[in-house]
């Protein structure tokens, strides 16, 4: 039952940080938001960790920890872009599938056992996944679609929330109900798809990685992923001559975004060590749930009947893995 509220608590932190780090690639280089999140997660993950942890990690667990750093910052970097070319919900959504469906396998394929029960929540958590990130159709799209008013806050592309103006960089459907051309909506569809299986593929190694690293008396893997990630989102920004702070706003919710973020993977190392993988990564997965949440509460997004429908399944999911038992 703790490794499914920490892997609850990791969802959320993570659902929580892709709110803010949507709003914040819209605004600035995804480069540039990036280093900011991966410096601001190192740093307080430093101011922490030295502190709590009672063992040095092993050399085998530096190197998984880096492997997840340098494996999960890729999938983040892929995920932003892909807000860019596709609907937020939709790369999002196919990330999160991903992620899920992946360290399923390879939970299994590392000798994992979880019970009957646990397989129908994680079963059901998959079209949760889904739904919970499904875009709303709207085939009128004035300004404040999805019923909801005028949208000021949410040109970054939150899932299901409409840009306020067209900027180039968010989906289709959100520029004031001018679509670009057929054709190039499909093949920025289909740039978006491609990204946000990329960043399923990341964050799937991510989960893997950050579970082989340690045991739970050792959060020291955290700070080695986080600094893997760092350095190598800083080789990128130098190598791409962007290696620059992004704008007021943006850094803002770039610094949030990293804050949030160090949370939810804190939360999530420790489930993982305290229950199966295929167990806490499908629970985790589910933190498109708490963006879309956080965009109704926040900026007035409606619910669909999709949306409620894939959150009724999400609570049942969590409900049945936590009855299994990760075990």
């Amino acid at each position: 039952m703790l490794a499914v509220l920490l892997a609850l608590a990791a969802a959320a932190g993570y659902g929580g940080s892709d709110y803010a780090a949507g709003l914040a690639a819209r605004r600035a280089s995804v480069v540039r938001v990036t280093v900011l999140v991966e410096v601001t997660s190192a740093a307080l993950l430093l101011c922490v960790i030295p502190f709590i942890s009672s063992q040095a990690p092993s050399l085998t667990s530096a190197l998984w920890g880096i492997a997840a750093g340098a494996s999960g910052v890729a999938g983040a970097m892929a995920l932003y872009l892909g807000f860019r070319h596709a609907a937020f919900s939709v790369a999002s959504s196919i990330s999160a599938v991903g992620s899920a469906a992946f360290s399923v396998l390879a939970g299994v394929a590392l000798g994992e056992h979880p019970g009957a029960l646990s397989f129908a929540g994680i079963a059901l958590a998959l079209p949760a996944i889904v739904a919970v990130s499904a875009p709303a159709r709207q085939p009128d799209a004035p300004a404040g679609q999805h019923g909801q008013g005028p949208v000021t806050k949410d040109r970054a592309g939150v899932p299901g929330v409409a840009p306020r103006v067209s900027t180039g960089l968010g989906p289709p459907r959100g520029s004031r109900g001018v679509a670009p051309p057929g054709q190039h909506i499909q093949h920025k569809h289909a740039v978006g798809v491609g990204l946000g299986l990329a960043a399923g593929a990341g964050f799937g190694m991510f989960f893997i990685g950050l579970n082989e690293a340690g045991s739970v008396n050792d959060l020291w893997p955290i700070v080695i992923s986080q600094l893997a990630a760092m350095v190598t989102v800083a080789c990128v920004a130098a190598a791409t001559h962007d290696l620059r702070l992004p704008p007021p706003g943006a850094r803002r919710l770039s610094v949030m975004t990293g804050a949030i973020g160090a949370v939810g993977t804190t939360m999530f190392f420790l489930s993982t060590h305290h229950g199966l993988l295929a167990v806490t990564a499908v629970i985790t997965a589910l933190y498109p749930a708490v963006t879309i949440v956080l965009a109704r509460v926040v900026s007035g997004e409606r619910l669909t009947g999709l949306r409620i429908i894939g959150l009724s399944l999400a609570a049942a999911s969590v409900a049945l893995i936590a009855a299994g038992g990760a075990g």
